[in-house]
């Protein structure tokens, strides 16, 4: 049962994260830029569609882990529908970057439909992706390797998009409020998110059996769900996390536009074409390459003392740092740019932890109730973090609107105000709030070890 997985496999795990996450990054760092300085909607009322959405999508979550859970074909319950929904992933975010000549009422309607039908496959190939982790081993340090491989992928892709996105925009547009631009350039991450999502389906392997065959039943799922008590503390550490985020993600384009206001670029050259990376890019890139560091640190400083030690300690010090941000004025481009990498090192090591501890609390599960819901479990966490990401996303556009921004305009002091605690004292609060629930999570290392050699003895005997 626990077969070592292969390097071969791991890179292949991990490019299914590389896709998605080119979308998510995308999605959090410039979709309320796009929306309101593009596309043209007030930022309140992107908020609120934010939140309107992202609620509907949240509890979308679990159903497609219901559905994935009793889904049976040859090729296993999750890998499935990374081959069937890589092409309408891809069109549905084409779409979503589609800027159609209508009123303001119209596009409303437009973004709202093309919003929620975006989230909508983004879970339908998700959920099965994230649950794939808990079905190709049954080791718990396996898992959190190839966590760590997902991680890097991940922001390994999400570096690729925003190292290339504000230059291929200008690129193809001209400027980066250009509707030619912002759709051109999602038809060459749609692309590329296809290639990877059928990558990953083609090189991994579900290997995992329950320990109980008997047929799903959806009521005893929930009800093994709502008695699970390290799921509920990861739910609040994962829902903070996100805020945390989401807050810093989605305010730092506005950060850099209308508070540091550098004209500084930086170029470089890519098929033989002439790029400019602005502060922003620098800045968002800095923050991915810094992601990848944490999440291979992640896993060494998790053996030696402990994933909730290690969350901990992360994301402790990435609260107090946010509060040093506070201090930084227009002026301080490198200690922004310095406190950006710290700050990212610590947003890094959390993420591959709390997807391998929720694996971890589907272990708990099976092992407590003898039944094994995998597919709810990690649904069930993707609405947590989806809804995490809500409120963050939700409260950027609300927290604009709060403080009087308005679109390609200079901003008063008040909103440049606003939008300099949007990358500091607001997202701190956050990372506390995450801190105080982890303080709470049981699942000792001990404790896990003790979980797995019991399942394990029973699968054995099973065979």
């Amino acid at each position: 049962m626990n077969e070592k997985i292969s390097l071969k496999e791991k890179v292949g795990y991990g490019l299914g994260d590389a896709a998605s996450s080119m979308f998510w990054k995308i999605f959090s760092m410039y979709l309320m830029f796009f929306y309101t300085d593009v596309f043209g909607l007030a930022p309140a009322v992107v908020g609120t569609m934010f939140l309107v959405t992202r609620i509907w999508d949240s509890c979308f979550d679990p159903l497609v882990g219901i559905i994935a859970d009793r889904t049976k074909t040859r090729w296993g319950k999750f890998r499935p529908y990374l081959l069937w929904t890589a092409i309408p992933f891809a069109l549905i975010g084409i779409l979503t970057f589609y800027t159609p000549d209508f009123d303001e009422k119209g596009k409303i309607i437009y973004a709202y439909v093309t919003y929620s039908l975006m989230m909508m496959v983004y879970s339908i190939i998700n959920v099965p992706y994230a649950s794939l982790l808990g079905v190709m081993s049954s080791d718990r340090k396996e898992r959190t390797t190839l966590s760590s491989y997902r991680m890097v992928f991940a922001f390994g892709g999400s570096l690729l998009a925003l190292w290339l996105i504000e230059p291929l925009v200008t690129h193809f547009g001209g400027s980066l409020n250009s509707k030619t631009g912002w759709l051109y350039t999602i038809i060459v991450f749609g692309v590329i998110t296809t290639l990877f999502f059928w990558a990953c389906f083609f090189l991994t392997k579900e290997r995992v059996e329950p320990i109980n065959d008997e047929k799903p039943n959806l009521k005893e799922d929930l009800n093994d769900l709502l008695k699970n008590k390290p799921w509920w503390i990861l739910l609040g550490a994962g829902v903070g996390a996100l805020i945390f985020n989401s807050i810093r993600d989605g305010a730092a384009v506005y950060y850099f536009k209308y508070y540091v206001s550098s004209t500084v670029n930086y170029s470089f050259t890519l098929f033989g074409e002439n790029f400019a990376m602005t502060p922003t890019s620098l800045y968002l890139v800095l923050g991915q390459a810094a992601n990848i560091i944490g999440v291979i640190i992640a896993t060494p400083i998790a053996n030696k003392i402990g994933k909730k030690n290690t969350f901990f300690g992360a994301m402790t010090l990435a609260a107090i740092l946010s509060v040093v941000f506070y201090f930084f004025g227009k002026g301080d481009v490198v200690l922004i740019m310095a406190f950006q990498v710290l700050i990212s090192i610590c947003a890094g090591c959390v993420f591959p932890l709390i997807w391998s501890m929720y694996a971890d609390s589907a272990d708990y599960s099976e092992w407590k109730q003898g039944r094994r819901a995998t597919g709810l479990i990690f649904s069930a966490s993707s609405m947590s973090q989806k809804f995490g990401w809500t409120i963050g996303g939700a409260a950027t556009g609300w927290l604009l609107g709060y403080y009087g921004f308005q679109a390609n305009i200079e901003q008063t002091a008040v909103t440049q105000h606003g939008i300099q605690l949007m990358l500091s004292l607001l997202p701190a609060v956050a990372a506390v709030l995450s801190v105080v629930f982890i303080l709470f999570y049981p699942l000792t290392e001990s404790k896990l070890q003790t979980i797995e050699e019991e399942l394990n003895t029973k699968r054995n005997l099973i065979k």
